[in-house]
C-alpha cells in the first residue's frame, strides 16, 4: 500500500483469481531542495543502509535501490534549514563495509570541509555504524566541524519508517549546532519526538529492530533534537565551534587487528592463532573488570600462557569488558594483575568495539611503541578517568 503498510491475506477457503501482468510498486518523487545562498551549508554523503532502502516484494526483502533525492522529497521542511548538496558515494549495507569504505567517507568529508560546508551528514547502514562512528572520530579527529552519521531501522518506504525523522534531525545539528565532533544521530525512544547526538566513540547498538538502538555507553547524550527543530545540550563536554583549522587527516587503519571473547571453556590457542597469522594487535573483551581464563583448574585451558607467547612477539593486547558499563581494572584481583603484568593493555571504560577500530587506526598511523601507549590515552572521547553511576541509568 502507498502507506507503507501491507494487507495479509486468509487464503483458507479463498480463490485467487490473476486478472493481469503485476506493475512495479510505487516510487518515491524525486526533489531537490532549493538553494538558498543564505542558509548553512550542508552536505549530504550518501553511502546505503536501510535509510536508502525499500521493500521487494518479490522476494520480500529489503535492498538498496531509493535514491537519495527520493528522502529529501519526504522531508521538506529542511529546504528552510540548509543549502543541502547532495553526494551519493556508493550504495552498500553496513555490514559489507571495510575501512577502505571509513577512509573514502573521511577524504570526502575533509574536502567538504576545505569547500566552505558548515557541517555533514553521512546517512549509513546501522549494524557497523558504531564502527564507522568511531573511524571517523579517529580518522577526522578535530575536524572543527559537526559530522553526523545517521541512518534509519525501517525502510524508507514503510510507514513506521525512522529514516525521515533521523534525517531532518541530523541536518539541524549540521546546520546550526556549535558542536565539533563525530557522532550518532538517532531516535531517543520509540516515538517520533526526539533525536539524540551520541559522541562517535561512545555509540553502540543495542537492540536489532527498534527505532531507539543506539545509545550512549559510560556518556551521555551530548545534545537532543525535537522534530520542531529545537537543540537541547546535555551536560556531557564536547569540542565547540571556534574556526579553528582542521587537523591534520589521519585516515590509516591496519587490519591485522581482532577482536575476541573470552568466555568459559574457550580455548586460548586463538591468541597463537592471530599471533602466528602475522597480527598486530589483539582486542579482547574480557569477563567482568577485564578477565579471561587464568589460574584455572584444568591445563591447557587458561590463556596466560599464549598471551605472553603473543605480547613477546610483539603483538598489542588490549582488554575490554563485555560488560559494556562500567570499566576496566587491572588491580583488585590476582587474575588480573597477572595479566597485567605480562603486558596487556587496560582500556579503562572504552567500548570494544572502539578499542578494535582505534588499536587499527593506532598502528595505521604510528610506530607500535607508540600505538601502544596510546591505546589507553584519550584521542577523540573514547575514554575518560572516571566512570558516573548516572551514565548507567541514561
Amino acid at each position: 500500500m502507498k502507506n507503507g503498510y501491507n494487507i495479509g491475506i486468509s487464503f483458507e477457503g479463498s480463490k485467487i483469481t490473476k486478472l493481469g501482468k503485476g506493475v512495479p510498486s510505487h516510487e518515491f518523487p524525486k526533489a531537490e531542495l532549493p538553494k538558498t545562498k543564505s542558509l548553512p551549508k550542508v552536505k549530504l554523503i550518501y553511502t546505503g543502509g536501510t535509510i536508502g532502502s525499500k521493500l521487494d516484494y518479490k522476494t520480500g526483502g529489503v535492498y538498496m535501490l531509493l535514491k537519495p533525492e527520493e528522502l529529501l522529497y519526504e522531508v521538506p521542511e529542511l529546504a528552510g534549514i540548509a543549502d543541502i548538496e547532495v553526494e551519493p558515494l556508493f550504495s552498500i549495507s553496513s555490514e559489507d563495509m571495510s575501512y577502505h569504505e571509513w577512509q573514502k567517507i573521511a577524504e570526502r568529508v575533509a574536502e567538504a570541509r576545505k569547500e566552505g560546508f558548515r557541517g555533514v551528514v553521512v546517512t549509513i547502514g546501522t549494524d557497523t555504524m558504531h564502527y564507522a562512528s568511531a573511524a571517523l572520530s579517529f580518522m577526522l579527529n578535530g575536524i572543527g566541524m559537526p559530522v553526523v552519521l545517521t541512518g534509519a531501522q525501517r525502510s524508507s518506504d514503510r510507514g513506521s519508517s525512522d529514516a525521515f525523522m533521523n534525517l531532518y534531525c541530523s541536518v539541524v545539528l549540521a546546520a546550526k549546532s556549535d558542536i565539533a565532533e563525530v557522532g550518532i544521530c538517532m531516535h531517543k525512544n520509540s516515538s517520533d519526538d526526539e533525536c539524540g547526538f551520541i559522541l562517535g566513540t561512545r555509540a553502540r547498538k543495542m537492540h536489532t529492530s527498534r527505532r531507539d538502538a543506539f545509545r550512549p555507553i559510560n556518556s551521555e547524550y551530548i545534545a537532543t533534537v525535537s522534530y520542531k527543530g529545537e537543540i537541547k545540550y546535555g551536560k556531557s563536554n564536547y569540542r565547540k565551534l571556534n574556526g579553528e583549522k582542521q587537523a591534520a587527516l589521519k585516515t590509516g587503519f591496519d587490519k591485522k587487528v581482532a577482536l575476541i571473547k573470552a568466555y568459559p571453556n574457550s580455548d586460548p590457542e586463538i591468541i597463537s592463532h592471530y599471533a602466528e597469522k602475522g597480527y598486530k594487535g589483539i582486542i579482547i573483551e574480557g569477563t567482568g573488570l577485564g578477565h579471561t581464563p587464568v589460574s584455572t583448574e584444568h591445563e591447557g585451558y587458561s590463556w596466560l600462557p599464549e598471551i605472553k607467547k603473543a605480547v613477546e612477539k610483539g603483538v598489542i593486547v588490549g582488554m575490554t569488558s563485555q560488560c559494556l558499563y562500567g570499566r576496566v581494572n587491572p588491580n583488585v584481583y590476582r587474575n588480573l594483575r597477572l595479566l597485567s603484568g605480562s603486558g596487556v593493555v587496560y582500556c579503562e571504560d572504552m567500548l570494544p568495539e572502539t578499542a578494535y577500530v582505534k588499536l587499527g587506526w593506532l598502528l595505521g598511523n604510528f610506530k607500535s611503541a607508540d600505538a601502544k601507549r596510546m591505546l589507553s590515552k584519550n584521542v577523540a572521547g573514547e575514554l575518560k578517568d572516571r566512570s558516573l553511576y548516572e551514565e548507567f541509568l541514561e
